[in-house]
């Protein structure tokens, strides 16, 4: 993610428990698949939970994504 969609994230965090709740998501899957990625060598079945945790993590940060641009939305109506 940007820096700016991260600076956004940790500002909302504490306000919209449907942003933290898929970030901690994020972060947790981010490091699982770090550790897959420090391996030299995945098992298939390694390989499928890989893949699976790569898809989930790829639809938690288009819903995060999602409820960014919903902020930006209120943020800009605010300021008008």
């Amino acid at each position: 993610m940007e820096k700016k969609d991260e600076e956004l994230i940790q500002s909302l965090l504490s306000h919209d428990a449907e942003l933290r709740r898929y970030y901690e998501e994020h972060l947790e899957l981010e490091r699982r698949l770090s550790e897959f990625n420090r391996r030299a060598y995945l098992t298939p079945e390694q390989e499928i939970e890989k893949k699976q945790i790569q898809k989930v993590k790829l639809s938690g940060k288009d819903r995060i994504m999602e409820i960014l641009d919903k902020h930006r939305g209120t943020g800009r109506a605010a300021s008008a």
